[in-house]
């Protein structure tokens, strides 16, 4: 049977047989992997593309969290002034810090004045300071969770909770309609998840 073997293996349209078999197979095979990598790579970019957008603001537990004795503030309003604790003040009420004087007696916390059930305000500094209550947490991860790629750009400047309600806040196109009315021209200023309702022109 060996002797049968090797006389065979010396023929050179076995050694043809074998060669091209064996060349099939690399071929074959080579083909499978190709096609297994691009299925993969598309299937990756499937599921980055529905992953979220990794939003990288910071909440915090209130105003407990407060290290240092500055205050970051809402900086431009005439009147009123919201510190990133939630304290919304008289800008006369403002100390050398940044923060609202809390032994003043119109110093207020989380105060949701002038603001609508739909978390739409007709103050940007009550905005900012209703939108700072902790509760208001998950509606803004809910929010940002589904934001659109619109706000991308917007959104991801954003570090924390306060950051987070400044930009909200402000007004933009989703307080507008035709590009140039207000939806709502009363409760302009909105930290809700949708924007305002349309109003009758």
């Amino acid at each position: 049977g060996a002797v049968l073997w090797r006389r065979l293996l010396r023929k050179r349209w076995v050694l043809g047989v074998v060669f091209g078999l064996s060349l099939v197979y690399f071929i074959t095979s080579t083909f499978k992997q190709e096609e297994r990598m691009v299925r993969d790579r598309n299937l990756l970019q499937v599921q980055e593309h529905e992953q979220p957008i990794l939003w990288k603001v910071k909440f915090s537990a209130g105003n407990s969290s407060q290290l240092s004795n500055q205050c970051r503030n809402s900086v431009q309003g005439k009147l009123l002034i919201t510190d990133e604790l939630g304290y919304i003040c008289e800008r006369k009420d403002v100390l050398v810090n940044g923060c609202c004087d809390v032994a003043v007696p119109s110093t207020k916390l989380y105060s949701c004045d002038s603001c609508l059930p739909n978390g739409c305000c007709s103050i940007y500094e009550y905005c900012v300071a209703c939108c700072l209550q902790p509760s208001k947490q998950h509606l803004l991860e809910r929010f940002l969770n589904r934001a659109a790629i619109a706000f991308q750009n917007l959104f991801m400047a954003v570090e924390d909770h306060f950051e987070l309600c400044l930009a909200k806040c402000r007004t933009s196109s989703q307080s507008v309609q035709h590009e140039n009315t207000y939806r709502d021209p009363i409760a302009k200023y909105c930290y809700g998840e949708y924007p305002p309702e349309l109003l009758p022109v």
